[in-house]
């Protein structure tokens, strides 16, 4: 299912979002240089944790205020959450942390001047049986101010994994669309603002990003070979307080509880 943030708000926003993107735009010979190797790790394969292969087991509750630190291919940020904000969206964000889910995920929609979206996963057989792992909607309490971290959705109570950063004030334009914020970068906001945008918007958008039905099929190799420069997540860890122990990174996966991947 598409989540991308705010359709109809893209409707009327397209002229100026596409100014800023052509402004913003690289060179031929930029677009077309290799990514630096900042991050080796960055190449591996997604997380083995085979608990991501089982979404309703990851319940844990998180703890009232939590700070996340993720590693990038563009530098370190850090996120605090506050569950009061938001409690579904920060619960399930601390599960898919806690187990790895972002590990190697890019950041395929970097809309300057707007928001950066990332949460599918690099392994295709994780994305699959998240797809309708969905979560309901938390109510609206903070505003989508610039740092916020906010789930994308694809209508309501859709929430799964993708989630967007604010890359500026957008409180007017979607709160009132029920996206409710669970975080806010404390640190390192500078190295979001710098995640690569040259590819512009999702092809929905008129831009020359990745789709999501093809990232959702085609993981990680599928964003190296046709999009190289786009940033990831290395890791992204728990960092405050630390969490205890899990009891499920070793359970044997259950291939036969995954639903299958949408066509």
């Amino acid at each position: 299912m598409k989540r991308s943030v705010a359709l109809l708000l893209f409707c009327t926003l397209g002229m100026s979002i596409s100014a800023m993107q052509a402004a913003q735009a690289p060179s031929a010979a930029q677009s077309s240089a290799p990514k630096a190797a900042t991050h080796p790790a960055a190449a591996h394969a997604a997380s083995s944790d085979p608990a991501l292969l089982h979404p309703a087991l990851l319940k844990a509750k998180a703890p009232d205020v939590y700070e996340v630190t993720f590693t990038t291919t563009k530098g370190n940020f850090v996120v605090q959450v506050t569950r009061a904000w938001a409690p579904l969206g920060a619960d399930r964000f601390y599960n898919l942390v806690r187990h790895g889910f972002f590990t190697n995920a890019s950041f395929f929609r970097v809309v300057p001047g707007f928001v950066v979206q990332f949460g599918i996963s690099a392994d295709p057989k994780i994305s699959a049986v998240w797809d309708s792992a969905m979560i309901k909607d938390d109510p609206v309490t903070q505003s989508n101010k610039i740092g916020s971290l906010t789930f994308a959705t694809g209508g309501p109570n859709t929430r799964t994994t993708q989630i967007f950063i604010n890359l500026r004030d957008n409180g007017q334009s979607l709160d009132g669309m029920g996206f409710a914020p669970f975080g806010q970068v404390t640190s390192g906001m500078d190295v979001v603002q710098r995640l690569y945008s040259g590819y512009g918007d999702l092809p929905e958008m008129g831009g020359r990003g990745p789709s999501e039905p093809a990232i959702t099929r085609g993981g990680k190799p599928y964003l190296d070979k046709n999009f190289p420069m786009l940033d990831s997540i290395v890791s992204a860890t728990v960092t405050s307080p630390a969490p205890a122990a899990s009891t499920l990174a070793h359970k044997p996966a259950s291939p036969a509880s995954a639903p299958a991947a949408k066509p």
